[in-house]
């Protein structure tokens, strides 16, 4: 008898890591056939003004993080998880295509609103089924598959709009009605495929108490300190809209839009994974860091560009950032909180980034249509090395899944 390889013996992603990368590679399809065209939408169509995408943009974000908190609290007094999931995908995938009949910016935001609501529902209780599917040895890889997965929809997504636009001459409305196929294709593949990962239906200590999570020592220190980091970061880090919007002042035109926002996606797919099993052999701290040193250069320079291919450039740039922090965020969040509270850290986490998301969109636009589109980018790079000095703080122990 021989002895098994080292390789056959190494942990695999599994089932439900394969079908959640499906089910958001259809998604973000859906999603960015919309999503790079609606600022120019809203500013072109319906005459807005950039604070005003930044306001509905941020809007949305913090909508979709405060039922993140929720759904995450509940995902883990439950026994399932999939239930959540399922009516979070469904929803948004109902919503989205509307923006196609919206008339005015605030039918828009209710759009948006939405969308999000279904993203919230779905996103905190998504992740910690994908932490609790695979071996904590290979964490920061599973994640960082799944959001190569999902920047690969976002890579196809674009291009079936450039194609819509390009070739067969549509407008920006019935292009927006094609994003109803692979959204509810996404649905679908969730149903069938994915499986409850083995679980206790059991809350945890002092959960039972009625109304939202209590903010208590349960998580850790390291944890919060991590929170008050990203809550940092994310006030910098305001809408992608305004990249769109600055590309488009350096000569990119409406059409190559969308190609410029599927470029994007296709260095943030190739560096995720990457990032992510980097993360699992170097540590999570120094890949986070190095990606938030990468956004701080790349707004600097979206600051002071003056041609068109400096804004195609720096897009290409900005993905490797996401590559490095993406699957890695979400894997250290994991290493801190043991299993019985991990969809509440999860939802705490994202809570962190929604409340942020409102004033950082809403000041970067403030600043952009007061001051520069200069300033308000400097505004952002500053407070991403704010953010990486507090990062420094953390001190990772790995919890146990108990």
């Amino acid at each position: 008898m021989t002895n098994a390889s080292p390789r056959a013996n190494a942990p695999r992603l599994g089932r439900n890591v394969l079908v959640l990368a499906a089910v958001s590679f259809l998604t973000d399809a859906s999603s960015e056939i919309i999503y790079p065209l609606l600022p120019i939408f809203l500013t072109t169509v319906l005459g807005t003004s950039a604070a005003t995408v930044g306001a509905i943009e941020g809007a949305a974000e913090t909508t979709s993080a405060l039922l993140k908190l929720a759904s995450g609290w509940w995902s883990d007094r439950a026994s399932r998880r999939k239930p959540l999931v399922v009516a979070g995908y469904a929803l948004a995938s109902l919503a989205r295509p509307l923006v196609a009949i919206a008339q005015s910016a605030a039918q828009v935001l209710a759009i948006r609103l939405t969308d999000r609501v279904g993203k919230g529902i779905r996103g905190s209780p998504r992740d910690a089924l994908i932490a609790e599917s695979v071996d904590p040895a290979i964490r920061g890889r599973a994640f960082g598959f799944h959001r190569a997965a999902d920047h690969a929809g976002a890579v196809v997504g674009p291009l079936i709009a450039f194609a819509l636009l390009r070739w067969e001459h549509l407008p920006l409305r019935t292009v927006f009605l094609v994003a109803a196929l692979p959204g509810v294709l996404s649905v679908i593949v969730l149903v069938l495929g994915v499986r409850e990962t083995p679980r206790d239906a059991r809350a945890p200590a002092g959960s039972k108490k009625a109304g939202v999570p209590s903010l208590d020592r349960s998580l850790g220190r390291a944890f919060w300190i991590f929170l008050g980091s990203v809550l940092l970061f994310t006030l910098g880090n305001s809408t992608d809209a305004f990249l769109i919007l600055r590309a488009n002042q350096l000569g990119v035109s409406v059409a190559l839009v969308p190609i410029l926002w599927a470029a994007l996606h296709v260095v943030k797919s190739a560096a995720s994974v990457p990032g992510g099993a980097l993360s699992d052999r170097l540590g999570r701290k120094p890949l986070i860091l190095a990606g938030w040193v990468v956004y701080a250069a790349v707004y600097i320079g979206f600051g002071r560009a003056t041609e068109t291919w400096h804004a195609w450039a720096l897009f290409l740039a900005y993905g490797t950032f996401f590559g490095l922090t993406e699957g890695t965020q979400a894997a250290l969040i994991a290493d801190l909180v043991g299993r019985s509270r991990r969809g509440t850290a999860y939802g705490w986490y994202y809570l962190a980034v929604g409340i942020g998301a409102l004033p950082a969109s809403v000041l970067f636009g403030l600043v952009w249509d007061r001051v520069s589109p200069r300033a308000a980018f400097d505004v952002g790079a500053t407070l991403a090395f704010a953010a990486a000095v507090v990062l420094l703080a953390v001190r990772p122990q790995r919890a146990t899944d108990a």
